[in-house]
């Protein structure tokens, strides 16, 4: 029933003052009269009425509190925390930095990748296991549908298999099965219905490895341009994209000047690079390789690199944060140049104990980078 003139007033609710008791009220006073305004002056006395209209005025006064009044209460970012400014890209992880296939098979990776926080895993190719030259169309269908179905997207492929069946070798025999081999990689890509694949043109040497002839700079260019020339007519039908990745420590492609004269030599735009900022980190920075090759970067792998130690191996790669990388001065270039794609931390050394203590860390380290936590 709403209030109206004919409702009878509710009882009036009266706080006395210490100093004032009934005893002292004139005569005909009341401590509670159904009449408003009869009380003695000093007392805190409050209808039911009144009450109602009170608490109303004050849910409208809330209703009335604008974005820009909120914004002004608002915590300022804490820049010791993680970065001042936010970045709209994306979260991902290669697939190495968990304990595959010894310790975890892929669909713990996955819902690992996905309960960590990520929004994208990157896979990997090799002989042996789910992605490998053994599996088919069917049995990619059915991995792109158990990441739908846990939640998390494929951000791309990868592969060690560039390094025994380099596209550059003086083997032919090699340099057919590494064309094959990424032939393969690219094909698994459409069928996951993931875009990037990352390539490794050539090398000029590979120095972690005895069973590699070292090849000349120009013979190593012209045979990287014709493998990738091949590949790219493929990645065209397939509608991928095959990313030129930055390795350095191949002799190749040492310079931004020359990885976009390598690039651009295709005119296709299925050839694209894939930035990784560890690679060229034991000489140069990677914020000074960004805004040089600018849109043609599809992809990334954030890779800590520390200057500090003489180790220049794997072993030089560390945990994200632990180094010697100027991720602002990264971020800052990747956003200019209007790079909203994923950012994708890549290690090569699962913990041996509690291995999900990397995957977790390694989440909270991208959401500092990404300006998530601040």
């Amino acid at each position: 029933m709403g209030i109206s003139d004919k409702t009878p007033e509710p009882d009036i609710i009266c706080v006395m003052k210490d100093s004032t008791s009934s005893e002292h009220l004139p005569k005909g006073y009341h401590t509670k009269n159904s009449q408003a305004g009869v009380l003695p002056p000093g007392h805190n006395c409050l209808t039911r009425r009144n009450a109602l209209k009170a608490v109303l005025a004050s849910a409208g006064a809330a209703a009335f509190w604008s974005p820009a009044q909120a914004q002004k209460t608002k915590r300022r970012p804490d820049p010791r925390k993680g970065s001042p400014k936010r970045y709209a890209m994306k979260k991902s992880i290669n697939q190495w930095a968990f304990p595959y296939p010894q310790r975890m098979n892929l669909k713990e990776c996955l819902k690992l990748a996905k309960d960590a926080g990520f929004e994208g895993i990157e896979l990997n190719y090799d002989l042996e296991n789910d992605l490998s030259p053994k599996s088919g169309t069917k049995d990619y269908h059915d991995i792109q549908r158990l990441a739908g179905k846990i939640g998390i997207q494929i951000s791309g492929l990868c592969s060690f298999l560039f390094w025994p069946y380099p596209l550059t070798t003086n083997d032919p025999d090699k340099r057919a099965k590494g064309i094959e081999l990424a032939g393969k990689i690219a094909h698994a890509a459409h069928d996951l219905g993931v875009e990037n694949v990352l390539l490794v043109p050539g090398a000029v040497d590979i120095p972690w490895r005895d069973d590699y002839e070292p090849v000349p700079n120009d013979l190593c260019d012209r045979r990287a341009k014709e493998a990738v020339r091949k590949l790219a007519r493929q990645a065209e039908r397939l509608k991928v994209s095959l990313n030129i990745e930055n390795i350095f420590f191949n002799g190749y492609l040492m310079t931004p000047m020359e990885m976009n004269d390598f690039v651009d030599s295709f005119q296709s735009e299925h050839v694209k690079i894939h930035f990784d900022t560890g690679n060229i980190s034991i000489f140069q920075h990677p914020e000074h390789w960004v805004p040089i090759m600018g849109k043609r970067i599809k992809n990334t792998h954030f890779k800590e690199f520390t200057k500090k130690g003489t180790d220049y191996s794997l072993e030089t790669f560390r945990p994200l944060l632990d180094g010697t990388t100027n991720w602002p001065a990264v971020m800052d270039e990747l956003d200019k140049v209007g790079y909203r794609g994923y950012v994708t931390f890549e290690y090569f050394h699962p913990y041996p104990h509690y291995p999900e203590a990397l995957i977790y860390q390694t989440s909270d380290s991208l959401d500092r980078i990404l300006g998530r936590i601040s």
